[in-house]
């Protein structure tokens, strides 16, 4: 028997990462699936292959223990002596998939059926359904398209899905498809897609939580005598009444002006507006002459 070469069997090199692991293991298992291949025998033992390949090499962990025994893996087969030898550390069968799995005979001639027949254990194998991995993904959202919900059209494995966000998603939020993950083997259950939300950065709001932070523009002249301006929100805009020698930096807030509160639209977060003051450029000479006065008072 022929050592089994997992990196080769997924077409990926043997550095490859875990992403670009679990993208070639995902392509395979679409390619080879049995809904789409029935009575392939051929495509089945692909597609048994490249499960067996993905439960190894997508685990840290298991991968580090398939990449420890390598080509050497003579040594191993079906050796009683191989548990609890000085210098040498045993694995069972039962290390990579877990008790009951279904494993190659590859593996069967090495480590034994589970509970380590390589070992001395008793040989067992299973047909029992195997559920799919879970996958990740990532998808970014604006902040117009958090506070407002939105519909985002994505293609999977050929098939178009409606992906709805509801008002007040928030960053690092995840959304589940049921069923939308790694495909099972032996009749189990799809695995299921995990859509994180990320937060595009805005170039004019911050958000903390419910609440916005943004600045404000403000001339001097309604800085030192108060007055009213108007602020636009993120939906909206609204006259602001700034009290008499309001300083630049200064954060006023508007309640209710914020961010809506997931599952909960009707409620919202606040707004912090911070005031920053504009110094008025290419003065008049009129103008120049009253600062001068002004100036003047204050000595």
């Amino acid at each position: 028997m022929d050592y089994k070469d997992y990196y080769k069997v997924l077409g990926v090199k043997k550095d490859a990462s875990t992403d670009e692991i679990k993208k070639a293991y995902r392509k395979l298992a679409v390619k080879y699936h049995p809904d789409k291949n029935p009575g392939d025998k051929a495509a089945e033992e692909k597609f048994k292959e490249a499960n067996e390949a993905n439960e190894i090499l997508g685990n840290a962990e298991k991968r580090k223990k398939y990449d420890e025994m390598g080509e050497n893996w003579q040594q191993y087969a079906n050796n009683p002596y191989a548990q609890g030898r000085p210098g040498r550390q045993s694995y069972g069968t039962e290390d990579f998939y877990g008790d009951g799995s279904q494993f190659s005979s590859f593996f069967d001639s090495i480590f034994g059926g589970a509970g380590g027949a390589g070992f001395g254990g008793s040989k067992r194998k299973s047909s029992r359904p195997n559920r799919g991995q879970d996958t990740e993904a990532t998808i970014e959202l604006t902040l117009e398209e958090s506070f407002n919900g939105t519909t985002r059209q994505v293609t999977l494995d050929g098939s178009k899905l409606n992906l709805k966000f509801k008002p007040g998603t928030a960053e690092g939020q995840v959304l589940r498809l049921k069923g939308k993950g790694n495909p099972g083997y032996n009749g189990g259950e799809n695995g299921d897609l995990l859509i994180t939300v990320h937060l595009a950065p805005h170039p004019r709001f911050e958000l903390k939580g419910n609440d916005l932070y943004f600045d404000q523009p403000l001339d001097v002249y309604t800085a030192i005598l108060g007055g009213k301006v108007t602020v636009n929100g993120i939906d909206k805009a609204v006259n602001m009444n700034i009290p008499a020698g309001t300083d630049s930096h200064k954060t006023l807030r508007l309640k209710g002006m914020g961010m809506p509160v997931f599952n909960k639209p009707e409620e919202r977060g606040d707004a912090y507006v911070r005031m920053v003051i504009v110094t008025p450029k290419n003065l008049s000479a009129e103008e120049t002459e009253l600062f001068t006065k002004l100036a003047a008072l204050k000595k």
